[in-house]
């Protein structure tokens, strides 16, 4: 189960970091992921991470303003973002899967999700 937190709304610029409890075991061979959606469109990919690494990708409307990080003790996953846009509003999800894909279709397991919203 993963329970995501954090979300809220701010001012265009600002920053908010969202968390991913997860329950149960993580296989070192995990990746934790976060998508979003905003609505009327696709959940997009954002960002990822190996469980047990340090390899880190990020989608490309995202990269340079978001962090993807992990506590492996606490079983928690982080997104911290800086510089929001309004473009940013999103439902945004955690996720876990064992493929390290930007494809929503190879993620098994989803949080219900944490609301964004950025005021232009």
């Amino acid at each position: 189960q993963l329970v995501e937190s954090g979300g809220g709304s701010v001012q265009d610029g600002g920053s908010l970091r969202l968390s991913c409890a997860a329950s149960g075991r993580i296989y070192s061979s995990s990746v934790m992921a976060w998508f979003r959606q905003a609505p009327g469109k696709e959940r997009e990919f954002v960002a990822l991470t190996r469980w047990h690494s340090s390899s880190t990708l990020y989608g490309d409307s995202v990269k340079g303003r978001f962090t993807i990080a992990k506590d492996t003790a606490a079983n928690t996953v982080y997104l911290q973002m800086n510089s929001l846009k309004a473009e940013d509003t999103a439902l945004y999800y955690c996720t876990k899967g064992s493929q390290y894909s930007t494809s929503r279709l190879d993620y098994n397991v989803w949080g219900q999700g944490t609301q964004v919203l950025v005021a232009s």
